[in-house]
């Protein structure tokens, strides 16, 4: 069993602590990955448990539809502004922390590129990375 994975925002004020692994782990080239990041993407592990997932503090939420148009709540620290998780109203047991979240970021281990159809030419992502046009599904 591997240590837990831990992280939180910059200045503190939420953290968290899963004893899971994760199930998923991406980078997303989406328009609302390049927007919420600031740059060409967002970089994601997705937990199979967020019941079992420690979260102390209180997270700021919002939503928005998908390309799929599922709703995604995105949740960030009202004082520091860092966004630190992600969740899904069509797969509610989940939850996505945000790589540069982690308090060891060597730890994220990206599968796969998704949203290769919106990448943006100077963001470039390792080539020999499998990557999707759009979110796989099954």
């Amino acid at each position: 069993m591997s240590s837990p994975f831990t992280g939180g925002c910059a200045c503190g004020a939420i953290r968290y602590l899963t004893k899971h692994e994760p199930v998923f782990q991406n980078h997303c080239q989406c328009r609302d990955c390049q927007l919420r990041s600031g740059t060409g993407h967002g970089s994601y592990l997705t937990f199979p448990a967020r019941a079992e997932m420690t979260i102390t503090g209180e997270a700021t939420h919002w939503e928005v539809a998908g390309d799929s148009g599922n709703i995604k709540i995105h949740s960030f620290c009202p004082k520091c502004g860092t966004p630190v998780y992600l969740r899904f109203a069509a797969m509610p047991d989940m939850i996505a922390v945000h790589a540069g979240s982690l308090d060891e970021p060597g730890r994220f281990a990206p599968h796969v590129l998704t949203y290769k159809v919106r990448g943006l030419a100077w963001d470039s992502i390792d080539p020999g990375l499998k990557a999707f046009e759009k979110m796989p599904t099954g």
